[in-house]
């Protein structure tokens, strides 16, 4: 009876270890078991989430698991080799993406051919059995050329070429093009996925010449003749470059001046006439007024002076006034005697 007590007061020790598998929540929480989340709307408690910050985080994020699993075991559940998995139905939250939506690959120019002609791509295989070489060739590759290379040990020259022409450089050369323009193509499909803007021939790279460039450098060339360009024939849809002429590339040639006989002349020639002859005079008020004193002061002053010299004629003799004074001659004075005086004191 000792052991069975003892083993039965271990195993409720153990027991208070583990909290229950039931969780009592105010507020049921809402479980989405597609995505495995469970949305607590239950407040926090203030006072054991400032005093027991950790604990009460701990407790919190526990009983939230425990609801998620307990409504997991209750989804129905099937046999995978040893294990027992329950199936989870799909997700009810949409959650946002943490990327764009992956955009569909562009076509490209014979996909779109062939999506509207309903060509279907056709797989080949790696060789193909050659009667002529008797041999299994690559069907496509670098090696297929070599064995092209064997196989065409001998080309026929048609009957309109020229016989000294050599057709193996000729083929050669076909194969350089057609490597060249697949890859213009597969050039222009990237340029068009990435809706880039290139030229209808070629590709412009950061050492090739604009457009722009092209035209000055062609009219320049055009105007370097000894006609500066006047008897040049011009090409097809040609442009004229702007700041490129006659006059800037021929600085000391002198303009021509229109001929009178051009319809319109006289008209223009009259309204200039016209426009030279109606021009009014711009009248200065200021200006007038000012040089009208100056002219009726320069009168009083030219009157009063000829006044001034008949008065001295007249004052000859004897006269009253101070005009009619003697000058006091230079020992007497009250000037004079006033600075002697003043030179005795120095002395």
């Amino acid at each position: 009876m000792d052991i069975v007590k003892t083993v039965l007061e271990k195993q409720k020790k153990d027991l208070e270890k583990y909290k229950p598998i039931t969780v009592q929540k105010h507020l049921d929480v809402v479980i989405d078991e597609g995505h495995l989340m469970v949305t607590d709307p239950n407040n926090f408690d203030d006072d054991k989430l400032k005093n027991y910050r950790e604990q009460y985080v701990l407790d919190l994020t526990r009983d939230n698991t425990q609801l998620l699993i307990n409504s997991i075991w209750e989804l129905p559940t099937q046999r995978e080799e040893e294990s027992v998995v329950a199936k989870l139905p799909a997700p009810r939250m949409m959650l946002p993406r943490a990327r764009k939506l992956p955009v569909p690959k562009p076509l490209t120019k014979w996909e779109q051919i062939a999506k509207a002609k309903g060509i279907k791509k056709r797989t080949r295989d790696k060789k193909v059995y050659d009667e002529v070489l008797d041999k299994w060739v690559p069907t496509y590759g670098y090696q297929r050329y070599k064995a092209e290379k064997e196989k065409d040990w001998i080309i026929e020259v048609p009957q309109n070429a020229d016989p000294n022409k050599d057709m193996f450089a000729e083929k050669r050369d076909l194969r350089i093009e057609r490597i060249a323009k697949n890859e213009i193509s597969r050039m222009r499909n990237i340029d068009r996925a990435k809706k880039i803007q290139t030229p209808r021939t070629g590709f412009l790279g950061p050492e090739s010449a604009s457009a722009k460039e092209l035209v000055t450098a062609a009219n320049i060339a055009k105007a370097s003749t000894a006609s500066v360009g006047v008897f040049q024939e011009k090409l097809t849809n040609e442009k004229q470059a702007r700041g490129i002429g006659v006059k800037e590339l021929m600085p000391g040639r002198k303009r021509k001046r229109t001929p009178v006989t051009l319809p319109g002349e006289r008209k223009r020639n009259l309204e200039i006439v016209n426009k030279v002859l109606n021009k009014k005079p711009k009248i200065d008020v200021e200006k007038a007024i000012s040089m009208q004193k100056a002219e009726a002061r320069a009168e009083r002053e030219a009157n009063a002076g000829d006044e001034g010299g008949k008065k001295k004629g007249k004052g000859k003799g004897k006269g009253k006034g101070a005009f009619g004074r003697k000058k006091p001659k230079g020992g007497q004075g009250k000037r004079n005697h006033s600075k002697r005086a003043v030179g005795r004191k120095r002395r």
